[in-house]
Parts: structure tokens; C-alpha cells; sequence
């Protein structure tokens, strides 16, 4: 299965990494939200899994979009898509031995154009999606949730860990995304406790590559499209809120560990190597091309309301607990991340 030489390398780097997908053999795996990067990433680990190693897994991608899904995975007969939507009953009668939920609003633009629709695509998709584990004998429930369910530091530390918390506005629109996220954990955390679900969550940090959407309105998707446009870059800020950007291999390895390998409950994923500033992350960006002697600019008066306007200006995580627990050690920095990005997107031409 080659989809394409970066994400066959990437795929191949998941393998490499984990050891224990002999559990998954002669499985019923379902992933929601499979169109997405994520879950599409997911699905490619399964095919190449059966196809290199004999693994026998069926892949029940839950999808919304048939045409958007069949665009990106070449399917075979180990691939069985499910056309729904997670927040309708979820209609497939036999059991299903694992649920990676990764089905979730993905672009803040429309999080805070349409807070009623974010809110229960994660809080009413999840309870549906665990209901469904519940009386389909499901052994294992993979939950993705996000680095916001930790809100706004109250004591200024520069990293959260599991056991933090932050304060979230919960009257702000764009806050249905990290309102409805805890909500859905604290549902993953009642079925653990009451029916003994074994559910485990993992909090993402920005984590971006091939297949992110590239029109999803985030700060480093915009950056991206002003590089493969030949625009010069305009920050409408100072450009010193932080974060953290994981490749997208090295999110779904590790992803792999706590599905396969943890005994815990809820772990965080995030690149701590690779923190750097908005305004660091435009200039990394502008040097992948150099060709086209682009400039980094400012406009500070003008508000920019369709780029990642977090309510949140430093959001951080601590990726200790799984490094140490679990392994867990990320391969690429965020330049060269951006880089196979950047590549991909180039080849592809997904940036139109």
C-alpha cells in the first residue's frame, strides 16, 4: 500500500514503533471521523497492517461523506465504511472489538460560527459512540480529545499536566469546542467507572500534516497558504502566544502506545521540543521556500477573525507521563515536520 511516499513513510515509522498490534488481529476496529486527518491515518496503519502482515482487521471507517472518504483511502476488501453521522444512532449490528473516536469539529472558524453543532458532535456523538461500545462487547475505547480542556492557567506555569486544570469561558461561542471536549471526557470517565468500559483519552496538541484541512482557518494552515500562494505573511498580532506543533506520525504512534499499552486513563501527546511563538512559526514557514522571497509583516490593529483565536493565548502540555511511562519519543522537529508538510502539499496541490 503505497498512498503516497510521505504518508508510507510515515505509516512505516508507526510500525516501527510500536510492538503490540498483534492484538488487533482478526479485529473489528472502528474509527470515526476517518475522512479527517487523523482518522484517516489510523486507517492506513490497519490497511498496511493487513496487507504486510496478514493481520486480518476489519476497518469500519464511520463516515459522513462517502466521495470525500473514497477520494483519500484507496479501500479494499478489508475496509467497510459506515455512512453516518455520530450523532444519529449508530447503525452496524455486530460487535466491534475497538472504537478510536476521533470524530470532532476541526476548524475554529466554524467552532464559533456554529457552537450548537460543535457542542454535540462531541458531547451526543460521544455518549452515542460509547453506548454502542457498551452493548457491542467492545474491549478497548480510544477517545481524542485536545490541549483547550485545560482553559486559561490561573498559577502561569508554562505546561499542564493530566492532573491541571485552567479556567474556560464558557459564554464565549468558540468555547463549545472545549466545553463540549470535557464534557465528553468526563462521559469516557462515567462509563469507565459504571460499566467498566476500559476508555482511555488522549489530549492533543496542535498536531498538523498531510491531510489536515488546509482552509480550516487555523494560524498554521494560513501560513501554509500564504507560502504555496506566493503572500507575503501578515501577522495581526504581536505574534508571542506559544504552542506546541506534533507531526502527525509521531501524534498517531504515540496514540498507538495508549491504545495498546497504557494502564492509565488519560495521557497528553504533544512535541514539547517544538514549542515556538506565532510569530517563530511564520518565519519557519517562510524559509521553507526560499525561492520566493517572502516577508513577514504586521498589521496589529486589525483583528483577524478567521485564524485560530483561541480564547486561550498559552496552552502548553506536558508530554513527561507518556515519555516516561509508555516510551514515547517524537522524531521530528517542527521544521522539518513542516517541511514533509509542505512537500506533501506542494505534490498534491490540496492548498486550492
Amino acid at each position: 500500500m503505497i498512498i503516497n511516499k510521505i504518508i508510507d513513510e510515515d505509516i512505516n515509522q508507526i510500525l516501527f514503533e510500536n510492538n503490540n498490534f498483534n492484538e488487533l488481529y482478526d479485529k473489528k476496529i472502528m474509527i470515526t471521523g476517518a475522512s479527517g486527518m487523523i482518522g484517516s491515518y489510523f486507517v492506513y496503519t490497519l490497511m498496511k497492517l493487513n496487507e504486510n502482515f496478514d493481520a486480518n482487521i476489519t476497518i469500519l471507517p464511520l463516515i459522513r461523506n462517502l466521495d470525500k472518504f473514497n477520494s483519500q483511502v484507496i479501500s479494499n476488501e478489508y475496509v467497510n465504511p459506515i455512512v453516518q453521522d455520530v450523532t444519529k444512532k449508530i447503525d452496524y449490528d455486530d460487535d466491534v472489538e475497538c472504537i478510536i473516536h476521533t470524530a470532532s469539529p476541526a476548524s475554529p472558524e466554524l467552532m464559533n460560527k456554529y457552537p450548537v453543532e460543535t457542542n454535540l458532535t462531541n458531547t451526543l456523538g460521544t455518549a452515542n459512540m460509547l453506548n454502542f461500545a457498551r452493548s457491542h462487547n467492545t474491549k478497548k475505547f480510544l477517545f481524542t480529545s485536545t490541549r483547550e480542556v485545560y482553559g486559561q492557567s490561573v498559577c502561569n506555569q508554562n505546561y499542564f499536566k493530566e492532573t491541571d486544570i485552567g479556567i474556560i469561558n464558557q459564554l464565549l461561542p468558540r468555547n463549545s469546542y472545549a466545553e463540549s471536549k470535557k464534557a465528553a471526557e468526563n462521559l469516557c470517565l462515567g462509563f469507565k467507572e459504571e460499566y467498566g468500559l476500559n476508555t482511555k483519552i488522549v489530549r492533543l496538541a496542535h498536531t498538523f500534516g498531510p491531510g489536515m484541512n488546509i482552509n480550516h482557518g487555523m494560524v498554521h494552515t494560513e501560513f501554509l497558504k500564504n507560502l504555496l500562494n506566493n503572500q507575503d505573511i501578515i501577522l495581526k498580532s504581536d505574534g508571542s502566544s506559544k504552542r506546541t506543533y506534533t507531526y502527525i506520525s509521531d501524534s498517531i504512534s504515540a496514540m498507538f502506545k495508549v491504545l495498546l499499552k497504557s494502564k492509565d486513563f488519560v495521557y497528553n501527546i504533544s512535541n514539547d521540543k517544538n514549542e515556538v511563538s506565532v510569530r517563530e512559526l511564520a518565519e519557519i514557514i517562510i524559509s521553507l521556500d526560499s525561492s520566493n522571497n517572502l516577508k513577514l509583516k504586521f498589521d496589529i490593529q486589525e483583528e483577524n477573525k478567521k485564524l485560530d483565536y483561541s480564547s486561550f493565548k498559552n496552552c502548553l502540555l506536558s508530554s513527561e507521563k507518556i515519555k516516561q511511562e509508555l516510551g514515547w519519543n517524537p522524531k521530528y522537529s517542527v521544521n522539518e515536520g513542516f517541511n514533509r508538510m509542505f512537500e506533501y502539499l506542494k505534490h498534491y496541490n490540496k492548498f486550492n
